[in-house]
C-alpha cells in the first residue's frame, strides 16, 4: 500500500483517502455518535449548513466553528468536551468546520473516504487493511493557514503504521499534539474556545471502536458520515 501525506490545500480525490482532523472535527464526530446522535451530515460552508437545515431538516442541530469559535446561531461548537455533555439523542447533526469538513468536501469522488483521528486510530487502520487499496492519501487538514498540522500528521503516521501491520507505541505520536501549532492553544489561560479538556479527549487513542465512513449525498449537497466497523 503506497501512502501519501498531503496538506489540506492539495487534497483531491484518490483511490482511498483518510481525512485527518484531530483538533477537533473527527474527535467530535465519534463523540456525537457516542452521545446518541442518529446522523451526521458534513458540509463545507456556514450558509450551506443553515440552508440544509432550513430547507430539508428543520429539526437538525447545527454544529461547527470558524477559527475555532462556535458559529453564531449554531447549537454546538466543535468541542468534544461540550459534545460529551450535550443532549443529541436521536438528532441529526449538520457539521461545518474550517478544516475537517473542508477535507471531506475536497475529496468527494474518491473510491473510499474515511475521516479519522487518534480516537478512532485502530478502527481506521483495520478498515484500510480490509479495503486493501493500492494507494491511500492522508489529508493533513491542520496543515493550512500557516499551521504545521503536526497533530494530524502524527495521527496519520500512527494509522498508516498500524495499517501496515506494525504496532508502535502511540505515546510519541500523541505527545506531538500538545506541541503542534494548534495544540498550543489548549492550555490553562488559552483562548475560550480551546479548553484544555479538549486536548485530553483528542489524544485518547482508540477511545471508539469504529472509524468514520463518508458518503456523498448529491440530493442534499452534503456528505453523510457514518460509524463504520470493518470486518
Amino acid at each position: 500500500m503506497q501512502v501519501n501525506f498531503v496538506p489540506l490545500a492539495d487534497a483531491e480525490p484518490d483511490e482511498a483517502v483518510v481525512v485527518i482532523d484531530v483538533l477537533r472535527a473527527f474527535t467530535v464526530q465519534p463523540w456525537l455518535f457516542h452521545r446518541g446522535a442518529s446522523r451526521i451530515l458534513a458540509v463545507a460552508g456556514e450558509q450551506q449548513a443553515v440552508a440544509l437545515r432550513d430547507e430539508h431538516l428543520p429539526h437538525a442541530l447545527l454544529a461547527g466553528e470558524e477559527g475555532g469559535v462556535q458559529l453564531e446561531g449554531f447549537d454546538l461548537g466543535n468541542s468534544p468536551t461540550q459534545v460529551a455533555q450535550a443532549d443529541v439523542v436521536d438528532r441529526t447533526i449538520i457539521h461545518r468546520t474550517s478544516a475537517g469538513t473542508q477535507g471531506l468536501a475536497r475529496t468527494t469522488g474518491s473510491g473510499l473516504v474515511l475521516a479519522a483521528a487518534f480516537v478512532t486510530a485502530d478502527a481506521t487502520a483495520q478498515a484500510l487493511r480490509v479495503a486493501a487499496p493500492s494507494r491511500v492519501t492522508f489529508v493533513i487538514t491542520g496543515a493550512s493557514q500557516g499551521r504545521d498540522g503536526d497533530e494530524d500528521l502524527a495521527a496519520a503516521e500512527l494509522i498508516a503504521a498500524r495499517a501496515r501491520g506494525d504496532d508502535p507505541d502511540p505515546e510519541p505520536f500523541t505527545a506531538r499534539v500538545a506541541t503542534s501549532d494548534a495544540g498550543r492553544n489548549f492550555v490553562p489561560g488559552g483562548p475560550a474556545w480551546a479548553p484544555p479538556d479538549d486536548l485530553a479527549r483528542c489524544i485518547e487513542v482508540d477511545r471508539f471502536d469504529h472509524t468514520l465512513l463518508a458518503t456523498v449525498l448529491p440530493e442534499l449537497d452534503a456528505i453523510e458520515v457514518g460509524a463504520h466497523r470493518a470486518g
